[in-house]
């Protein structure tokens, strides 16, 4: 985006602390940061629309039809221009994707994403490719990861859905469901059902996905880290034996750390190349970690997303949780029972009119 500071702009809707500005803030700052994972930069008009959709003023098919229209307008328009409306537009749609409750865990889901994302961009928006593919990587010193056979991509799709269905986060400790998270985000990426698109269209797969167990994702990671992202699932899927080369999830992991638990490990795409040399070991954790060291608690994802929001409302009602996760409120009661059980939260000055008190 030339000149402007949108990260800045979009920042203070959030720092006023109106819950929808700061929730549509927070949805257009991931969408927009997410086009660079395709070197793609929005427009100043875009902004301009986000922040408008941010105040009120219009709703988000409102803004759409805007960027539609400025578009149209501009009927000669360089390759540069074509990349920036390309950008304002997905960044729209990934917006209103994200704004929307409705999800389910399907692959007909994923498709259906990636069709809203890049219909009228892309001519294969939701569907299959019938070709094989390779790309050529920056981190693999020009190789590329091994993608599915276009033969099996429907099989392979269905498979890794039905596993991951079936998986129960029950009693899952934070740390193991982050791990398990990235290893599914990984297993679908490689797949690469589509022509173009899919690390944006996997972004937000995820994003409603983690959704369902409660949390409200920590948008810096998308809006600074995007490119990150791309990169870590790369090298989630590579191998090369003979040059000692491992597939690993383990930047994948530190991402969705940074994602979901608020930590804040460094994230630096020159680690993940092949040929880098670490003298002082892998990435680590800055110093600047959560107050409560959150990702070694022993909580399931669920209860750990029901702890955020009591952290930041002490006085939330257990209805205002369940709206807030999406679960019944019998849930959130035996959650609400299990954090209380683990001593990391207790009811003080009563039910009806006390608050929760966080202990960790």
């Amino acid at each position: 985006m030339p000149d402007k500071n949108w990260q800045f702009e979009l920042e203070e809707y959030i720092r006023q602390g109106e819950p929808e500005r700061a929730e549509k803030s927070e949805a257009w700052q991931t969408a927009i940061g997410l086009q660079a994972v395709d070197g793609l930069k929005t427009s100043d008009y875009l902004l301009d629309t986000a922040k408008d959709h941010i105040e009120g003023k219009i709703t988000i098919d409102e803004a759409q039809k805007r960027i539609h229209s400025y578009y149209e307008q501009r009927s000669i328009r360089t390759e540069t221009e074509n990349e920036t409306k390309e950008a304002d537009i997905v960044s729209a749609r990934i917006t209103k994707l994200l704004g929307e409750k409705a999800f389910q865990f399907s692959p007909a889901e994923w498709i259906t994403i990636h069709r809203r994302l890049f219909e009228g961009v892309f001519d294969h928006a939701g569907q299959i490719r019938k070709y094989n593919i390779s790309k050529k990587e920056w981190i693999l010193d020009g190789e590329t990861v091994i993608y599915a056979d276009f033969n099996s991509i429907k099989e392979t799709l269905d498979y890794d859905f039905a596993t991951e269905k079936q998986f129960s986060y029950e009693g899952l400790s934070v740390e193991a469901s982050v791990k398990h998270l990235a290893k599914f985000a990984s297993d679908i990426w490689q797949i690469h059902p589509f022509g173009e698109g899919h690390t944006r269209a996997t972004a937000v797969f995820m994003i409603k996905y983690m959704k369902t167990f409660g949390f409200r994702v920590n948008n810096d990671a998308f809006r600074e880290n995007s490119w990150y992202f791309r990169n870590a699932l790369v090298r989630a899927n590579y191998n090369d034996l003979q040059k000692g080369i491992h597939s690993t999830t383990k930047f994948l992991e530190l991402f969705f750390s940074n994602l979901l638990l608020g930590t804040n490990y460094e994230l630096k795409n020159r680690y993940m190349h092949v040929d880098f040399i670490d003298e002082n070991t892998s990435q680590s954790a800055k110093n600047e970690t959560p107050k409560c060291q959150i990702d070694t608690l022993k909580c399931t994802l669920e209860e750990l997303a029901v702890l955020d929001l009591i952290k930041k409302n002490q006085s939330v009602k257990q209805t205002e949780l369940a709206e807030q996760t999406g679960k019944s409120v019998r849930s959130i009661k035996r959650i609400i029972g299990s954090l209380k059980e683990k001593q990391y939260i207790r009811r003080v000055d009563g039910k009806r009119y006390g608050k929760w008190e966080v202990l960790i």
